[in-house]
């Protein structure tokens, strides 16, 4: 193996970290015992890491290039013929991470005490006309918001945060471990910190040191036209406050639509069933039928004499069955994205009588008789397929 720790790797003498990190994740690929452990190979590692150790730390790097011996004293845990490098950077070289090996041994640096918030989900019931037209409405939250005392930076009013004096402000310290390998170094958060780097000796009394609190306020809330059951409106920047007085996450508001004493929606489609008499089926009549737009309307507003369509009329024609639709068209619920309204589909019930007085009997037997259904058959219908149930039946079950 040659001395040249820039040929150990194969690398010119003027590449960069990269280059340096790039050239020894390959080798290491290649090279380690996990994957390779014929001895020869193990001891090449060494030398790979070695020149790794060396030229991945800009002071060992330039001792080395003005012929001085990065190892003297000790430095870099090396030790005779022993072998020291970082854990993380073996990682890094299967795993792909992004850490590299600098004076510290490879670590990533301190977390950050600043977060994003996390977003805030609240149920909202609107009757079935708010939900068609759109309506504002007014709701009481309590979420995480910025301390008022700290201002988020979670320390005392006149204080600040201070270095961590275990990891120096690193966030991270380093445990050495001795192998077959050499001396394994890893890196883990600090204890004495979190992993923060820097520690509030004297945290806020108002947030602990998180940098916010919980509190309840008002928010006023635009629901737009056509949303459903299931419509999340989002309100950007109302969620939770973040730790550290980090930026707030978003407020989902989830849309339930309370059931109407008319219609049920279905889509854009408002449904309604409509009774009528069997005499007014039979002779035709027509009915006011109350739109949605009359819940918009409230007798003691200004709107109550607007010219807003609150009603439609509905024509009954002579000799309507029952179970017979009409459609209203453009007279159901606006679209949630786009243009036009939906329809209203009205369904007509029959009613039959129950009870009869003697003298409603006789006219009925009478008109009976005017069109000779004294004893009318019944018809089964076979509901459009060219052969009748009972014919299937017959051919299925008669004999062979």
């Amino acid at each position: 193996m040659s001395s040249d720790l820039y040929e150990t790797l194969g690398v010119s003498r003027d590449a960069d970290g990269d280059s340096i990190k790039k050239a020894y994740r390959k080798l290491a690929r290649q090279l380690h015992p996990d994957v390779n452990p014929d001895p020869e190979t193990q001891e090449r590692f060494k030398d790979v890491t070695r020149a790794y150790e060396v030229l991945s730390d800009p002071e060992k790097r330039r001792m080395y290039d003005l012929g001085g011996d990065p190892f003297s004293g000790g430095a870099g845990g090396f030790a005779g013929a022993g072998a020291g490098f970082s854990f993380t950077d073996i990682m890094d070289a299967f795993f792909g991470g992004g850490g590299g090996a600098g004076a510290a041994g490879g670590g990533r640096g301190p977390r950050p005490r600043t977060r994003r918030g996390q977003d805030a989900l609240i149920r909202l019931e609107v009757d079935l006309a708010g939900a068609a037209f759109g309506t504002t409405r007014e709701l009481k939250v309590d979420t995480a918001v910025l301390c008022p005392l700290c201002s988020g930076s979670g320390a005392a009013p006149g204080s600040s945060p201070t270095t961590c004096e275990t990891c120096g402000g690193r966030g991270e310290t380093i445990h050495v471990q001795r192998s077959f390998l050499g001396e394994i170094r890893t890196m883990r958060p600090c204890a004495a910190c979190r992993g923060y780097g820097s520690i509030i000796p004297e945290p806020c009394r108002e947030c602990s040191g998180d940098g916010r609190v919980r509190s309840r306020r008002t928010l006023t809330v635009k629901i737009p036209a056509g949303v459903d059951t299931g419509t999340r409106v989002q309100l950007s920047g109302q969620g939770e406050v973040g730790p550290g007085g980090g930026p707030a996450g978003d407020l989902y508001v989830e849309i339930h639509v309370s059931e109407h004493p008319v219609f049920v929606r279905h889509g854009s489609d408002l449904l309604c069933t409509v009774t009528v008499p069997m005499t007014a089926a039979a002779l035709g009549t027509t009915i006011d039928l109350p739109l949605l737009e009359a819940d918009l309307v409230d007798a003691d507003s200004e709107e109550s004499g607007s010219d807003l369509e609150t009603a439609v009329t509905v024509e009954i024609k002579p000799g309507t069955q029952s179970g017979t639709e009409m459609v209203l068209g453009g007279h159901g619920v606006p679209s949630l994205r786009g243009t036009g309204r939906g329809d209203i589909v009205v369904k007509v019930v029959v009613e039959t009588p129950t009870r009869l007085d003697d003298r409603q009997q006789e006219l009925l037997r009478e008109l009976a008789g005017l069109r000779g259904e004294e004893s009318p058959d019944g018809h089964l219908h076979t509901a459009g397929h060219s052969r009748s149930m009972f014919d299937r039946l017959r051919e299925a079950f008669g004999p062979r």
